[in-house]
């Protein structure tokens, strides 16, 4: 059923390049930004393999640089959900009789197209549309969607592996099937590589998928779906719409034929969501497979014994890459007071020479937030720790919108464990600090598990065996991902699956079998080569 498993290419990590100065990346990166910034393009919805317009388009603005426009996307309605649902059904039949490694070669060949002739190109559309830097860009847009594609393959052969054992005389299988309907995938704008993923690896096991990216990520999103059609993906089997998400949710969660969703994104939605399959579940031909990952509040626990140098980078590089924009960002920190004086004094230090601007100027370590409601959000909270008692801001707290969403690199000393920015993701360059008796130690870890809703990613900073010991054992549902002297971004396909638990998601680990093994519906085959031709049984025998 599942012949040459072991003929499959060996996954590895994409390495990630360098864009030092003199090199050829960064040469080839540095055109191709001035080259498609030259330009003014319109991208239509792709459903069916067809290029999709519509009477609405809207402009794609640089969150760094407002004034210029990098090109229109077409805005779809209902009518193209249902398109975009029809297509996918159609495809269906088709892709999921498609020998396996046929699948398998089309996500390999993505993999080196992305890689190779493509990776200037969605590293530029990353930079100029997500306002991510060259390296921030590198490994997300270039090597982590690699990562994805080529490990996605190695899992899908480790999971048709997995084959019960046979008694004499009969033969048993497990088919893996794909699911009974199609998949919804709604991306966010933060991760190009989870944009791909999400709709990608559903389609890898055999699924066809109605994709529905943010519409703050459309611009990269096209080069996904020129890579996935130059791959040789048929049409049909991911449709990309451009459509606001509860018209597309309410079109997507009342058909019928509605069999899994695919999610990143805020908590609310998701609940939403959730609540409104479960209000729907008459509805459908089958229980839809439901996987998201959410929010995140996600920590820094500093024991006394710990390094002062590696906290300290740790928290800038973890708080402040990327705007503190991904779910995994530091946001909340406990450091005790014997080492907070030089914590605090380092820490104001290196932020003050931090450069902030366009992503084209690799000098920058950062770049604007998403969007206004973002930088109004983000500047709210800032203004308020500027006039609460429990609050200080100790560095940073300045923002600017006039030429782009600007928002300067913010620590606040919250005087109050339980202040607002301790307990609530904001999703931007903003770090909260509880300073704590650094004998109490247990205590904290108890009120650092007990603060937030959330279980995304967290680290524990210590030279002391013991307290890194206590603290994983403490804080054993506190993150999905934890760290032990380290930041607590920066995951690694096939060395770090990803995903966190309580408010954060199911916790279906991408960049894992256990991802995969959500988007098929196993069937289990017996065949008995020579059946019984009598009811009777021995035991029935008088003599």
């Amino acid at each position: 059923m599942y012949s040459n498993l072991e003929s499959v290419p060996k996954a590895y990590n994409e390495p990630i390049l360098s864009y030092k100065p003199g090199s050829s990346e960064r040469v080839e990166l540095k055109s191709m930004l001035a080259k498609m910034k030259s330009e003014q393009i319109d991208i239509p919805m792709v459903i069916g393999g067809e290029k999709i317009t519509t009477d609405e388009k809207t402009a794609i603005h640089p969150p760094h640089e407002l004034k210029h426009t990098l090109g229109h996307y077409y805005k779809g309605g209902a009518e193209h959900v249902k398109m975009a649902i029809d297509a996918a059904l159609k495809a269906r039949e088709t892709w999921h009789n498609m020998p396996w490694e046929q699948r398998a070669a089309i996500f390999l060949r993505a993999a080196d197209l992305l890689t190779g002739p493509y990776r200037a190109k969605i590293n530029a559309a990353t930079m100029l549309a997500q306002s991510k830097t060259a390296f921030q860009a590198e490994i997300d847009a270039a090597c982590e969607l690699a990562d994805f594609f080529r490990f996605n393959v190695q899992y899908m052969t480790e999971i048709y592996s997995q084959q019960p054992d046979s008694a004499k005389g009969t033969w048993n299988r497990l088919e893996y099937r794909p699911l009974e309907g199609f998949v919804y995938a709604l991306t966010p704008f933060n991760f190009t590589s989870i944009a791909g993923n999400l709709p990608g690896a559903p389609a890898l096991m055999g699924n066809v998928v109605v994709w529905k990216c943010s519409n703050t990520q459309v611009y990269s999103a096209k080069v996904i779906m020129d890579i996935f059609e130059e791959a040789g993906l048929p049409a049909g089997v991911i449709n990309l719409i451009f459509v606001s998400g509860p018209v597309a949710g309410k079109v997507v969660m009342e058909h019928p034929d509605f069999a899994g969703f695919h999610f990143t994104g805020s908590t609310a939605v998701f609940q939403h969501i959730w609540k409104t399959i479960g209000s729907n579940i008459s509805k459908y031909k089958t229980y839809p497979r439901i996987v998201g990952e959410t929010g995140g509040k996600d920590f820094v626990m500093v024991h006394k014994s710990a390094q002062v140098d590696p906290v300290v980078t740790a928290l800038v590089r973890g708080a402040f890459e990327f705007q503190g924009q991904k779910c995994s960002a530091a946001s909340r920190a406990y450091v005790p007071d014997n080492l907070w004086p030089e914590i605090k004094e380092k820490l104001i230090a290196q932020i003050k020479t931090i450069k902030m601007g366009s992503p084209e100027d690799f000098s920058n370590f950062m770049t604007a937030v998403i969007e206004e409601a973002s930088f109004d959000k983000l500047s709210m909270f800032i203004d308020k720790a500027k006039e609460d008692v429990d609050a200080e801001v100790i560095v940073g707290g300045g923002y600017d919108k006039s030429e782009g969403y600007f928002i300067e690199p913010t620590v606040i000393q919250a005087k109050d464990p339980h202040y607002v920015t301790m307990e609530e993701e904001l999703f931007g360059p903003v770090l909260t600090i509880y300073v704590y008796e650094a004998d109490k130690f247990e205590e904290a870890l108890e009120l650092l598990d007990s603060t937030s809703p959330y279980g995304l990613t967290g680290a524990v900073f210590a030279q002391d065996r013991y307290a890194v010991d206590l603290a994983t054992k403490k804080l054993v549902n506190a993150a999905g991902n934890f760290y032990i002297n380290d930041k607590p971004t920066g995951a690694v396909v096939g060395q770090q699956p990803f995903g966190g638990s309580r408010a954060s998601g199911t916790n279906d680990k991408a960049g894992s079998s256990l991802n995969l093994i959500r988007w098929v519906s196993p069937r289990t085959i017996k065949e008995t080569f020579v059946p019984p031709a009598d009811y009777r049984y021995p035991f029935m025998d008088e003599k």
